[in-house]
């Protein structure tokens, strides 16, 4: 992969600097990943990321402001109405990115094996992130080409 000209491209328009700035925090990953191991709640967002109540208030309110999250009111008998925060679908399709992460961090960071397998329901088989293309091909660094859109 060879350097592009980037001149007509400014850094504004670039999706991944984007998609960064909206979900890069650590906390924001954190709840994420959460929601795809099925929370829902305030407190259990609170307990498993390990986050400040403030904190995690914050990043749910600005993941529902991006539209990754729905609030949804229930009650516990004997207790006042709570939300519960449901991923939508535009929070569903950063599924892959969340198990590419996940994938690379098993892969370069955790010694001894991996914490959590994610593997397809129907079959048990290891579920693995992979960049292919229209021929059906996996695809690396060397197999693709970068360019501006348009032309």
């Amino acid at each position: 992969m060879s350097a592009m000209d980037r001149s007509p491209w400014a850094l504004e328009h670039c999706s991944i600097a984007m998609t960064m700035d909206a979900i890069g925090l650590r906390s924001s990953v954190l709840i994420l990943r959460e929601a795809f191991y099925g929370v829902t709640r305030f407190d259990d967002f609170v307990r498993f990321t390990q986050g400040a109540e403030a904190n995690v208030a914050a990043r749910l309110k600005h993941l529902t402001t991006l539209g990754l999250f729905t609030k949804h009111p229930y009650r516990e008998h004997g207790k006042r109405t709570r939300d519960e925060y449901m991923l939508t679908d535009k929070g569903k399709d950063l599924m892959p990115v969340l198990l590419a992460l996940m994938q690379w961090g098993d892969k370069y960071l955790q010694e001894g094996g991996t914490p959590v397998r994610v593997t397809e329901r129907t079959t048990g088989d290891p579920v693995r992130i992979v960049a292919r293309g229209s021929s059906g091909a996996d695809l690396g660094v060397g197999d693709i080409t970068i360019a501006v859109s348009g032309e």
